[in-house]
């Protein structure tokens, strides 16, 4: 994918969620992964010819893996002009057998915390297309009813929004336009990476889209309807 198709993509959502308003501070999230990379990249391009402006910055939470080195995506960071800071937890030794729901919760309230540290409004999460659609399968099949994240949420209780510019983008766009970056990827220091049930869920969907082409869009048309 090239970047204008990716500007392209963001922008439309954006425009469609009124995800940017006059003079936002946006926190992005950086895990080091080719969804946060291509987020960062849209972003801080849209910055140049949006007619609202906007300011970027990027925060790593660093859960404190052995050998979590973030000096590669503070060097992209820096190609893009935006300025970077590294959240440094203890969070891998809290989570025990807890996994992925209480790390997630953690993970997310440091990130909030910086941003707000840093004069921030709202956070930029990488979400694509595909995990909107996994959140779906995931919510149906492990809690009984017909739920995934919005483009858009705002928490009253911290005066911080959430955005999401990747929704209209498919992971194999992102995919395809990390691989011609050639972003250096950070592997995921979690022992739970690969073996998660969102891992499960993906694979499922590829089985049924296989059984039944169409489905996929099928299922991502559902969640525009009943939820965005």
């Amino acid at each position: 994918m090239k970047l204008q198709k990716l500007y392209s993509y963001v922008r439309q959502a954006v425009d469609d969620y009124n995800m940017i308003d006059e003079g936002d501070k946006i926190a992005v999230g950086m895990s080091g992964g080719k969804d946060s990379y291509t987020l960062l990249s849209a972003l801080s391009g849209l910055r140049s010819f949006y007619p609202k402006h906007f300011e970027i910055i990027a925060i790593t939470v660093d859960l404190g893996y052995e050998g979590f080195d973030t000096e590669k995506i503070r060097e992209v960071c820096d190609k893009y002009d935006v300025e970077y800071y590294v959240v440094k937890t203890e969070i891998s030794q809290m989570i025990g057998e807890a996994g992925c729901s209480l790390c997630g919760r953690l993970r997310k309230g440091a990130f909030g915390e910086k941003a707000k540290e840093l004069g921030c409004n709202k956070l930029a999460y990488a979400h694509n297309e595909d995990d909107a659609i996994e959140t779906m399968m995931l919510s149906l099949i492990y809690e009984g009813r017909f739920s995934s994240f919005e483009p858009v949420t705002r928490y009253d209780d911290t005066c911080l929004t959430l955005i999401r510019p990747l929704i209209y983008v498919t992971a194999g766009r992102v995919l395809s336009f990390a691989g011609e970056k050639k972003f250096p990827i950070i592997k995921n220091p979690c022992p739970f990476d690969g073996n998660t049930e969102r891992n499960y869920v993906r694979c499922l969907i590829k089985e049924i889209e296989k059984h039944a082409p169409g489905t996929r869009n099928r299922m991502l048309t559902a969640i525009k309807k009943k939820i965005w």
